[in-house]
């Protein structure tokens, strides 16, 4: 019997959602996991999904549609790891107005450490990091570094890239549509409970 190759996914949320949703606003109800697996070649199997986000902060329709997609996504097999968003005041230099904005953080830092533990763990022989962000690079090349044996390779969102990702990476590619397309979750979902789900109207 010939083994599959083992593949673990690593999607960076917000930069997965902010670059498909600058090409295809409608395409947000996403299932990680059935686009983790639509990535796969024929050779390899997906041993774990590991989806890194946070919980939005002072914008109550947001959180609200936020807190419905997770719901939702952790009716799938896959694992949310949680950073954090901060509030922190924004000033305008030319009008001299400020404003609280938010910025989150510890996802390039849970990310590093998740995909470095699952190679100690030997938990994939191939790693997919779904991000465009350049932070994520020094992970990358400790792999390649000290697991020899292990591959990594970097799907970038839609209008995101990093020549610095792309040239440690053993290989690259940019999601396209139809892969998002195909990987969406449907319109009503039914929990474990008995509660349904439904797509938030705003992203129809």
């Amino acid at each position: 019997m010939i083994l599959k190759e083992r593949v673990c996914v690593y999607i960076d949320g917000f930069n997965l959602y902010f670059g498909m949703t600058s090409s295809y606003p409608k395409l947000k109800w996403l299932d990680v996991e059935a686009l983790s697996k639509n990535l796969l070649k024929e050779n390899q199997t997906l041993i774990n999904c590991n989806y890194f986000t946070a919980r939005v902060r002072n914008n109550q329709p947001k959180e609200r549609r936020q807190t419905k997609y997770l719901d939702a996504l952790k009716t799938t097999n896959i694992e949310i790891i949680y950073g954090k968003f901060y509030s922190k005041p924004v000033s305008c230099r030319r009008c001299n107005n400020t404003w609280k904005g938010n910025e989150e953080k510890m996802t390039d830092v849970n990310i590093a450490v998740k995909v470095l533990t699952d190679a100690l763990e030997d938990k994939y022989d191939t790693a997919i990091i779904i991000s465009g962000d350049s932070d994520l690079t020094p992970p990358a090349r400790a792999i390649k570094k000290f697991y020899s044996d292990k591959k990594i390779i970097v799907a970038f969102p839609p209008n995101r890239s990093s020549y610095e990702l792309k040239n440690i990476a053993h290989g690259s590619f940019t999601i396209g549509r139809a892969k998002l397309l195909s990987s969406q979750l449907p319109n009503s979902i039914e929990t474990d409970s008995g509660y349904i789900i439904h797509k938030p109207t705003e992203w129809s």
